[in-house]
């Protein structure tokens, strides 16, 4: 670390993943992530733009996955598609940078961390320069499911999604109000970004189609909760539809545990837990909703109650922003672990497991 700070890139930054990280360092200083300085990159469309972020402006450079491009850096952020994010994160681990990258394009590799900070700090240690964040819809799932299962192993979980649009990016969040507004009109309507008008309508259908009838989004709840976890074996079903909401995912969670556990119990070991919010009171229609979670950290979770189909059974209802929880914020936070536990050269020298991808890109 420089005396002054941290040093911290961010490829995406003009994307809404890289505002939304540049948003939470400018809300003030982080005790655990002092930062000393800033590289921003962008495609061609956007390098050479100006951005504010903690109280200056920063010019975006043009990004390319090149170690050179990254050198000096300690951690850079990638918040790119899955292809580029295979070509940037062997330059940026061999720049000696660390890469936390919310794309898919990692997260399912066995030497790739892939890490919720208040589930399974520890496996950040094992890093060889490149660390995954989950898809936003495991990660608020995980942070509600992880401190149950800590004192009830869970031993089933059926997942049903209510995901906003901003999950797609900005362009479906322009797609949903312009909808809207065509509805007010009396307009006609010609869906571009989902297969199906989304104002005043749910899709059920996130990613792309797999054998077997799932969508990929269903697929990856599945894989990375068992990873994050450590239980490769466990039982999950989830559907994931998406929802004229902008901004907040929300997830009706039935969970099998080992043992009994009655309402109350799970309550109070969610109120001592990081990173969540319990609000459970619907007498005073008190539950969590994504526009009361817009904007915030934490994950809410609400209607806690007993699964009448199950005797071991519990049923809840979890909401966050998907975009700051959900991606840029679990980012920030794995930085601060890093920097927190002194790991940010991790495993490298050991081995580097991305050689051949990095030798592939640079020929």
């Amino acid at each position: 670390m420089a005396s002054a700070g941290y040093r911290i890139g961010i490829v995406g930054a003009t994307g809404q993943v890289g505002k939304e990280f540049l948003r939470i360092l400018g809300e003030g200083p982080r005790d655990g992530l002092p930062v000393g300085e800033l590289r921003l990159f962008a495609s061609e469309r956007s390098a050479g733009t100006v951005v504010h972020a903690l109280g200056r402006d920063w010019e975006v450079g043009l990004a390319a996955p090149d170690p050179d491009r990254f050198a000096g850096l300690d951690m850079v952020l990638t918040a790119i598609g899955d292809e580029l994010a295979l070509e940037y994160g062997p330059a940026i681990a061999r720049s000696g940078a660390v890469n936390v990258d919310k794309s898919n394009a990692w997260r399912m590799h066995p030497d790739v961390p892939l890490v919720v900070p208040e589930v399974n700090p520890e496996a950040a240690a094992g890093h060889f320069g490149i660390i995954a964040g989950p898809n936003c819809s495991t990660t608020q799932m995980v942070v509600a499911l992880w401190p149950l299962h800590r004192a009830n192993p869970i031993r089933r979980v059926i997942v049903d999604t209510y995901q906003a649009v901003s999950g797609t990016g900005w362009r479906a969040v322009d797609e949903l109000r312009d909808q809207a507004a065509a509805i007010a009109r009396g307009d006609a309507i010609t869906p571009r970004v989902y297969p199906h008008q989304i104002a005043q309508n749910v899709i059920a259908e996130i990613g792309g189609l797999r054998d077997g009838g799932d969508f990929s989004e269903e697929l990856k709840m599945v894989d990375e909760t068992r990873k994050i976890m450590g239980v490769p074996d466990l039982a999950i079903q989830a559907t994931c539809v998406r929802v004229p909401v902008m901004v907040g995912h929300s997830e009706a969670i039935h969970v099998e545990f080992t043992r009994e556990m009655p309402p109350d119990e799970a309550r109070a070991i969610l109120k001592q837990a990081p990173g969540i919010v319990v609000v459970d009171d619907p007498k005073a229609h008190a539950y969590p909703t994504p526009l009361d979670a817009a904007g915030r950290d934490p994950v809410y979770v609400g209607r806690i109650r007993r699964d009448a189909s199950h005797p071991r059974g519990l049923s809840m209802w979890v909401v966050a922003d998907n975009v700051r929880k959900g991606a840029a914020l679990n980012a920030v936070q794995t930085f601060e672990l890093l920097a927190r536990r002194g790991w940010l050269h991790g495993n490298r020298g050991a081995r580097d497991p991305f050689a051949t991808r990095a030798a592939a890109v640079a020929s």
